[in-house]
């Protein structure tokens, strides 16, 4: 545990080399990535479980998850470790971080990687929409309880391609949501929801890191976004993954874990 800006944060951290900050997408944590590690055995990684999630803290007020303090968040995470410069890979909600971070940090920062992710919604109207959905949501969570909450999202289209995936997997997933806390994801989304982020498609252009977008074929709506970004975006790659949806690293780990290795070696 690390104690930064007065909360606790759980962090793994493996190997040696050029460090790579791992980011989780919303209900999950840093064992998400347990199945990359392997393509990354050259490099030190560093996985966070963001606030709320896993074993870190849950502050009490939404306001503390805002993504303009999970970014200071980061920055003393790496601070602490006495690491100047990192590889950034986020997947989804964590990709939304990791931008966020990009943006205020460019300095700290070798390359970005953004795993089914986007900038932010473009229009005040599309994020006060956002903002009510995610309160309903959050609601449903408190008031509901954990399990309501995740027999509804595990069926949500955006993940219906993991219905392919062994049973025993589908079963890891859903445990590992299981085991979060409700308090957390409801602050999470009130506080560092879609809705509640600032818009950073035109950050896109300044960006003068190299970047790498991925998306699973089968999320058209990701693969849209990525196309998107990737035209405003100085420096930046496309990769969309056949046969995956939109958690690639779960449902195809191993193209995942070769694309974003061949990725750092040539940066």
């Amino acid at each position: 545990m690390m104690s930064i800006n007065g909360v606790q944060y759980h962090i793994e951290v493996h190997g040696k080399g050029t460090p790579i900050l791992l980011l989780h997408g919303f209900t999950g944590d840093n064992s998400t990535w347990d199945e990359l590690l392997p393509y990354l055995e050259n490099y030190r990684t560093i996985a966070v479980d963001l606030l709320g999630h896993g074993r870190t803290d849950t502050p009490d007020n939404p306001d503390r998850y805002q993504i303009e303090h999970a970014i200071e968040d980061l920055k003393a995470i790496i601070d602490e470790l006495n690491t100047e410069e990192v590889y950034l890979l986020g997947y989804s909600m964590g990709g939304r971080l990791a931008l966020a971070f990009s943006a205020a940090y460019p300095e700290r920062v070798k390359a970005l990687i953004l795993e089914s992710s986007s900038p932010g919604l473009k229009t005040e109207e599309e994020r006060k929409q956002r903002v009510a959905g995610d309160e309903k949501l959050a609601g449903m969570i408190v008031d509901k309880g954990l399990k309501d909450f995740v027999d509804y999202w595990e069926n949500i289209p955006l993940f219906s391609s993991q219905k392919q995936l062994p049973i025993s997997k589908q079963k890891e997933i859903r445990q590992n949501r299981l085991s979060q806390n409700p308090l957390g994801l409801a602050n999470s989304l009130r506080g560092m929801g879609t809705g509640r982020q600032p818009d950073y498609w035109e950050e896109l252009r300044n960006l003068p890191m190299e970047m790498l977008f991925i998306t699973g074929e089968l999320d058209s709506k990701f693969c849209r976004i990525a196309e998107e970004m990737q035209a405003k975006a100085k420096n930046a790659i496309f990769e969309k993954v056949d046969g995956a949806g939109h958690a690639l690293h779960v449902e195809e780990p191993e193209k995942f874990g070769t694309i974003v290795r061949e990725f750092l070696k040539n940066t």
